[in-house]
């Protein structure tokens, strides 16, 4: 199925005596412009071999060239352009998607092996705001990326469910709070009493003591402290499942930034019997120079360990555990040099694999053209954001589809799959605004696009008298518009393999959109439902659509509804 491959054994008969094999896949090219083919072979280097100029070189080549793959060569200066047959070229994709479904695509790269992907990790006792948004979908989707190359993703919602603030929101509720209240609306009521110590510490200092002081019984294990602090972590987490189940996400691991507490020391100890750890100003360091990074702070001076100390334990847990063979970071791009220390204290440590940990950063989500905040209380709540996104997408299927049969379901699958959608079309390392009006629309490059698209398919295939096509050896299309997706179908493959390779579910997504929009082109151009030696072809095609836009929904994290 490898097109580009069989070219280049093609070529290899005639050029065998100048160039491998390997080096002429290397130089195949896709056309910019689809009126010059499917592949271009570029003639440039056989220039000194041959001692001609590139254009007389491509003409001579292409004279002698012939498969049943090719329907024509044409020759556009020093470029041999190949046409494929489109007959036996659709023939083979089709069959090919239809006996696979959803596995088309799969590809042997992971052999089952580990990757830990530390992903959303909001803070306890605080809402899930629109700025936890990115992580938890990019996480979530390089996981589904992952698992279509045969890795074995552990998604990790590394908490940040310790620190000083604990003992802050334990003043607070001692001070302010009651049981009921905190039960009834758990992550309001904390964030309010948590707002309400920052007001109040700013006529009253001593209140930041205080804070300090339940922080150290919280440390020391004090029984109040630890029932406390155990009761706003499990009722944050019950309120954190609710947008998860939305979003259709689930965890391996919710083990937090409390869960290493007793496995610092251990760092400590490592470090210093490396002789790597040196002490500056009462404080504890790792010296970087050699990788023209600043010193990584492991202990303050007066004890306290840091994030640094931290992610240092939760690296080598997750090495013990899983024995990764690649650890993802989905953290924001402000955190780069962070991860850059990390990976260099592993580095002096002896840790090879070091080198298998990878951040993937992410660009910032302003909303309405203005950045978030999370300062005073001010946050923009992410199950409000999708609330009010599946209720613009009731009200637009009210409009459009008014007697459909599970309109809320429906809404709620096309609303949160739009702001999922939304996040993912962007490269991660971009910034980008959101707005929702703009998220929730059935056309442009959205998700209700693709999951209409997807629908409209499926409706064809109704009418026609089942959503089932089984494989043959018959469905062959000729077409351009046919031609068009055929394309996009047989590069799905290697779309998924860039998606991989650069940690980027947009390729993914963008794939989606492309493939949508070619079906709409075809659907407007050739006569699908009526008789004509094609049908069959046509509706198989169709099937296929179907197929593939719902895996790439389904990567993206995005359901499919099957009627909107």
């Amino acid at each position: 199925m490898d097109y580009r491959q069989q070219i280049a054994h093609t070529l290899h008969k005639e050029l065998s005596e100048h160039l491998e094999l390997n080096e002429i896949y290397m130089l195949l090219e896709k056309p910019k412009h689809a009126e010059h083919g499917d592949i271009a072979f570029p003639a440039f280097q056989l220039a000194k071999v041959f001692r001609k100029n590139p254009a007389q070189i491509a003409s001579e080549i292409a004279e002698s060239l012939s498969s049943p793959l090719i329907a024509k060569t044409q020759v556009i200066g020093p470029y041999i352009n190949f046409f494929l047959n489109k007959e036996a070229v659709s023939k083979e994709i089709i069959k090919d998607v239809i006996e696979k479904g959803s596995d088309y695509g799969n590809l042997s790269l992971g052999n089952g092996q580990n990757v830990p992907i530390d992903m959303s990790s909001p803070n306890i006792a605080k809402p899930m705001s629109m700025g936890h948004l990115r992580s938890t979908v990019i996480g979530n989707s390089l996981a589904n990326i992952l698992k279509k190359v045969d890795y074995s993703p552990v998604r990790i919602n590394h908490l940040g469910d310790w620190g000083t603030q604990f003992g802050k929101l334990i003043t607070a509720y001692k001070k302010w709070g009651n049981e009921t209240d905190v039960r009834a609306e758990p992550i309001k009521e904390l964030l309010r009493l948590y707002v309400k110590f920052h007001d109040e510490a700013e006529t009253s200092p001593e209140l930041e003591d205080e804070g300090r002081a339940w922080f150290r019984r919280l440390e020391e294990g004090n029984a109040e402290a630890v029932e406390l602090w155990t009761w706003f972590r499990e009722e944050s987490l019950k309120e954190f499942e609710k947008v998860y189940q939305r979003l259709n996400i689930s965890f391996d691991s919710y083990n937090g930034e409390a869960f290493y507490n007793d496995k610092m020391s251990e760092v400590v100890e490592l470090l210093d019997s490396k002789k790597v750890l040196t002490v500056d100003q009462g404080a504890h360091i790792v010296n970087l120079d050699k990788y023209d990074l600043n010193p990584a702070l492991i202990k303050k001076s007066d004890g306290a360990t840091l994030y640094m100390t931290r992610d240092l334990a939760a690296a080598l847990y997750r090495k013990n555990t899983y024995n990764f063979a690649q650890s993802l970071y989905v953290v924001g791009n402000e955190q780069s040099n962070h991860f850059k220390q990390l990976k260099a204290v592993l580095k002096e440590l002896g840790f090879d694999w070091a080198d298998d940990i990878h951040h993937i950063p992410f660009g910032l989500i302003t909303k309405d053209g203005k950045k978030l905040s999370t300062r005073k209380g001010k946050v923009v709540l992410l199950e409000e954001v999708l609330d009010e996104a599946a209720a613009q997408a009731l009200q637009q299927i009210e409009d459009k589809n008014p007697g459909l049969a599970n309109k809320e379901e429906v809404a709620e699958q096309v609303g949160v799959g739009a702001v999922v959608f939304h996040d993912l079309k962007n490269d991660r390392l971009n910034n980008f605004d959101f707005t929702i009006e703009e998220v929730v629309q059935f056309e442009g490059e959205t998700g209700p696009y693709v999951q209409y698209t997807r629908a409209r398919a499926l409706s064809i295939l109704r009418k026609a008298g089942s959503t089932e096509v089984a494989p043959s050896d018959s469905y062959a299309l000729t077409d351009e518009y046919s031609w068009e997706i055929i394309k996009l179908l047989h590069d799905y493959p290697s779309t998924v393999k860039r998606a991989y390779d650069n940690f980027e579910p947009s390729i993914i997504a963008k794939h989606a959109i492309q493939l949508a929009q070619s079906f709409n082109r075809f659907y407007a151009n050739v006569r699908v439902l009526d008789e004509h030696p094609e049908k069959e072809a046509r509706l198989a095609l169709v099937f296929a659509i179907t197929e593939i836009l719902k895996e790439d929904l389904r990567i993206l994290g995005v359901e499919t509804p099957d009627e909107m």
